[in-house]
């Protein structure tokens, strides 16, 4: 499966969640609802994936976690803020060099129309 086939799951279902509870809830209750989702729809989903950073050939865990990773595919960072801004895009494109993934959806929840919370950001594609 590419990676836009799993951006169009994870939109509907992100668009599912989004339907169901609305915006003003914290990041970790669309974060553990969108994983249930997603493991519905069939896909390899993990949550609060660990990212280790590798500097000089020396692997050091320094916190790094993944909100969700689709098909060791595709990255997904939940949010619940009022606007995203220049670090949250920071945030995820860390997060695509480090796990060497290709797409990464910045979804945040705390919108009155999911679609205008979605980011698609690219590394390499």
């Amino acid at each position: 499966m590419t990676e836009n086939e799993i951006s169009k799951i994870i939109f509907s279902s992100a668009l599912k969640v989004h339907k169901a509870l609305g915006p003003g809830l914290l990041e970790k209750a669309y974060e553990e609802c969108l994983f249930y989702e997603l493991r519905k729809s069939g896909l390899f989903v993990e949550k609060q994936k660990p990212l280790p950073l590798i500097y000089e050939e020396v692997n050091l865990e320094v916190g790094y976690r993944v909100d969700i990773l689709v098909e060791n595919k595709v990255v997904i960072e939940v949010k619940a803020v009022e606007a995203l801004n220049d670090v949250h895009l920071a945030q995820i494109l860390t997060y695509l060099k480090l796990s060497d993934c290709k797409l990464g959806l910045l979804i945040n929840f705390n919108v009155t129309l999911i679609k205008n919370g979605i980011r698609r950001v690219v590394n390499n594609l």
